[in-house]
């Protein structure tokens, strides 16, 4: 039974990458300018943009943290993942319109109409080292966790990964990682569905799980561990300022349709945080009956799933760790490389090159972002410590998100902000960080200052100067002139709603449903063949109906693509 469930897990997993590939070849002739590989010609429906900011939002890392904090500390876990569902909407509210507004191929391209070319550059430059890192450190959570719970050689897994993404995304642009998203979306939702239900049966039922919490467990914070309330509000707002400014995020926000889309793509993301929450984490609550005293806690996901799924289910698992992972990175490589090449190719070549060569240019950034990322990934993979890495990152973002976001966000809201006070914020914010980090490790008056490191020390600290610079700075040195009155003219653009039609009046609607439907349909039928061939429907009944659900799903996809198609005429 062992080799014919390695079989079926194998099947299913290459006829997933396969369904990848084969949608990124479906739009890899349909994209024909910048304006549809970047920013989809903003003719995204608003449901389509969700599920893909939704999927974009997290990667197998959330799974692995979420799934270990859970098992170690109860609800704190969960209070923490739902911290989303208010950031998430107040993004929404505050910034959606005004990204679609101000943006087209580039989250970048309104900071030059703001502030100046010299901001553009300084946030380009500053955000690129970033954005790859922590690329690359969800790369190498893929890479971890599949190897370390669930068999999968690391290396194998890493490039394998890679190199799908990258071909997809290459092809298609952002197309086709939209349409990816949704696909993943289904089989992530189908393969975590079923899990809390075997996981609490195999526990006994809710009465022995809930029996064997802690009482601590019942906590909302968790300040005996290093996780008190202001931890929570500190991770509030490294979320808030993620979803408003994140490059991969507010691309979903400026490809929608319209304003009011824009607004429901946020809204739907804070639906899903709530739902999905307790549908992916709950199961490492019942894990600790019959996983308990886990030595190695960061493998209490992949290891509850290999206890408790039937015969298919595992590859599906694997397949859905991978599909976080490679929405997060898709969604990544198309903004890296529409920065690329809207930020640095086209200034250094001249604005008035034809869309070909601009096109061309952008699947080739998209390459070298890939690449980029592999190798930054294959050299942490030689590392020891890597948990130590992650928690850098996480202090990374806390010294360096505010400084850039802070002037980002408030270039969208107010005009009185000046371009060298946005430029003292991220200065001034960026050295606070600095100084503070490198003091936390200073044996000072004969003791040491950890708590300089703390990532919501680091948040509220940069915030808070990025802020205050940026008010000095706005005030004595305010915008005049010619500056000024382009700084105006940018926000009566802004405050003006713009249909469809007056951004793109020939953008072309693309038909997606039929490929979702047919993507969904073949993930289905692979996951049915592949349990039915190799251990047979007796074995595989939960599988079985996993993959019926699968085909179901597809044909009403199938069904509302008639319907529009004869609606159209």
């Amino acid at each position: 039974m062992g080799n014919a469930l390695a079989m079926a897990d194998y099947v299913i997993i290459a006829g997933f990458f396969a369904v990848m590939l084969g949608i990124g070849v479906y739009y890899s002739g349909r994209m024909r300018n910048m304006a549809q590989f970047f920013g989809g010609g903003k003719q995204v429906p608003w449901w389509l943009g969700g599920v893909s900011f939704y999927m974009v939002s997290f990667s197998a890392l959330a799974f692995v943290m979420h799934s270990e904090m859970a098992y170690k500390y109860g609800l704190f876990s969960f209070v923490l993942s739902w911290l989303a569902v208010p950031a998430a909407a107040l993004s929404a509210l505050l910034f959606a319109r005004r990204w679609r507004r101000v943006a087209e191929t580039s989250p970048l391209e309104y900071i030059e109409a703001r502030y100046g070319t010299g901001m553009r550059q300084g946030l380009m430059w500053l955000g690129l080292p970033t954005r790859l890192l922590d690329d690359a450190l969800k790369l190498l959570a893929i890479g971890t966790v599949v190897s370390a719970g669930l068999g999968f050689p690391f290396r194998t897994g890493v490039i394998v990964c890679a190199a799908i993404i990258l071909g997809y995304t290459f092809m298609g642009g952002l197309w086709a990682a939209l349409v990816a998203d949704f696909v993943q979306f289904a089989v992530l939702v189908a393969a975590v569905f079923v899990l809390p239900f075997l996981a609490f049966g195999k526990a006994g039922g809710l009465g022995a799980v809930l029996s064997h919490l802690p009482e601590a467990f019942s906590s909302p914070v968790r300040p005996d561990v290093g996780y008190p309330f202001s931890y929570l509000l500190g991770y509030f707002a490294l979320l808030f300022l993620n979803y408003s400014t994140s490059w991969a995020l507010v691309q979903r926000y400026y490809s929608s349709r319209d304003d009011r889309s824009a607004r429901k793509v946020g809204l739907l993301v804070s639906g899903l945080y709530l739902v999905g929450t307790p549908l992916f984490y709950l199961p490492a609550l019942a894990a600790l009956v019959f996983l308990p005293g886990l030595a190695n806690t960061r493998d209490v996901y992949p290891l509850l799933c290999r206890a408790v799924l039937p015969v298919g289910m595992l590859g599906m698992v694997i397949a859905a760790m991978f599909s976080a992972t490679m929405s997060t990175l898709a969604g990544d490589y198309n903004a890296v490389s529409a920065v690329l090449t809207n930020d640095l190719f086209k200034p250094l070549l001249g604005r008035n090159l034809p869309e070909k060569r601009l096109l061309l240019a952008g699947r080739i950034n998209t390459v070298l972002v890939g690449l980029v990322v592999l190798g930054i990934t294959l050299l942490m993979s030689s590392l020891q410590q890597s948990k130590d890495l992650f928690d850098t990152m996480a202090r990374v973002f806390g010294l360096f998100l505010p400084p850039v976001a802070v002037p980002m966000l408030a270039g969208l809201l107010t005009p009185r902000v000046s371009a060298r006070g946005a430029q003292a914020a991220l200065l001034f914010g960026i050295l606070a960080g600095l100084a503070l980090f490198l003091l936390g490790a200073k044996d000072l008056l004969g003791g040491t200052l950890p708590y300089l490191r703390q990532a919501q020390f680091l948040t509220f600290s940069t915030a808070g100067t990025a802020l205050a610079a940026m008010t000095f700075g706005s005030l004595l040195l305010p915008d005049t002139g010619a500056r000024r009155e382009r700084v105006l003219a940018f926000f009566a653009k802004a405050r003006q709603p713009q249909p469809p039609s007056a951004v793109h009046p020939g953008a072309t609607d693309t038909t997606f449903l039929p490929v979702i439907a047919a993507g969904i349909a073949a993930v289905g039928v692979i996951l049915i063949a592949a349990v039915g061939l190799t251990v047979g429907f007796s074995q595989g009944r939960i599988s079985l109906g996993v993959g019926l659900a699968l085909l179901a799903t597809s044909a009403m996809f199938g069904y509302f693509a008639r319907r529009l198609k004869q609606a159209r005429g």
